[in-house]
């Protein structure tokens, strides 16, 4: 995600990195191209006469606008339900690490050497959710960053599952189980302590559905060729009228299709690395900090901060 502050208007004109032009940039050009040919055989060579006007072009303008629209309003509502489901997870993710270490106690009494370990163990287990969330989402397999939470032989155990955040939720079902048999959680409380893990595996799921649903294909196909038979036609109807400024039209006019277009396209899966997604890997340090301050480390790593361009991840 691209992080703006104090920026200037002039700054965020001719920002390229963040922006889509990167993407944009050889259909753009090909479109101006395309319509300088056009201008020329038209103007200076004569040719090219055609009978169309701009007429048409007016109105699937119109249409084009209205799903364009649509699109990149279907796709917002997927990046910012992706955002509200990671916020729920900072919140659980409190919730759950407060009650494992309030709630896992003896009755009536101090907890013992063994009960703080275990206390210790599920909030540790809780950030290694975290983490394996989110490369579940961004589809990467690797362990690394889970061993320093996790057990050598859960880390082993996790190579063999398909999903590997509903592993660990079941382990820190069963071991609520496990401290409920030794009288270290209350019959009352336990029912708390499983809500927790039931909204967590929500919150996963709402995430899981926005991964795995893409908007239609057969719709995006004919948005991106519609935009693209729409730019590239454009200068032979407009070129009769507006002469030797038709390649400034067209590169205007396909800048701004093309740049919806491909606006759409990035946010509409949230989870992945391009500027426009949502930062994962700082609200998954945000939330790792924010338990292992609950556990006591004093060794914490830093938050983390946008880069030089304003990008966090």
């Amino acid at each position: 995600m691209i992080i703006t502050k104090n920026r200037t208007w002039l700054h965020l004109v001719l920002t390229w990195r963040g922006s889509v032009l990167p993407k944009i940039a050889p259909r753009v050009l090909f479109a101006t191209a395309l319509a300088a040919f056009v201008t020329a055989g038209h103007l200076t060579w004569d040719l090219l006469h055609t009978n169309l006007t701009a007429l048409p072009f007016t109105l699937i303008a119109v249409a084009l606008g209205i799903f364009l629209g649509f699109r990149n309003n279907t796709s917002y509502d997927r990046f910012w339900e992706g955002r509200k489901l990671w916020g729920r997870l900072v919140n659980v993710s409190r919730t759950l690490a407060r009650q494992h270490l309030t709630l896992l106690a003896p009755h009536g009494q101090e907890p013992d050497a063994a009960c703080r370990a275990h206390r210790e163990r599920q909030v540790r287990r809780q950030i290694a959710y975290v983490h394996a969330l989110r490369l579940h989402l961004r589809g990467e397999t690797e362990l690394e960053s889970l061993r320093p939470w996790l057990e050598p032989e859960e880390v082993e155990a996790l190579l063999h599952e398909q999903n590997r955040p509903f592993a660990i939720v079941h382990w820190l079902g069963e071991a609520h189980r496990q401290a409920w048999d030794r009288g270290w959680v209350d019959t009352m409380h336990l029912p708390i302590l499983d809500q927790s893990l039931v909204e967590m595996l929500g919150i996963q799921g709402g995430c899981e559905r926005i991964r795995a649903t893409p908007i239609p294909f057969s719709y995006t196909v004919l948005i991106h060729r519609i935009v693209g038979i729409y730019c590239l036609t454009l200068p032979f109807g407009i070129v009769s009228t507006v002469g030797h400024f038709t390649p400034l039209v067209v590169a205007l006019i396909s800048y701004a299709f093309y740049g919806l277009d491909a606006v759409g396209d990035e946010i509409e899966d949230p989870f992945g690395y391009d500027p426009s997604d949502l930062p994962l890997s700082a609200l998954s340090r945000t939330i790792e900090i924010n338990l292992r301050q609950r556990l006591g480390d004093r060794e914490l790593p830093p938050m983390l901060q946008p880069d030089a361009t304003g990008l966090l991840q």
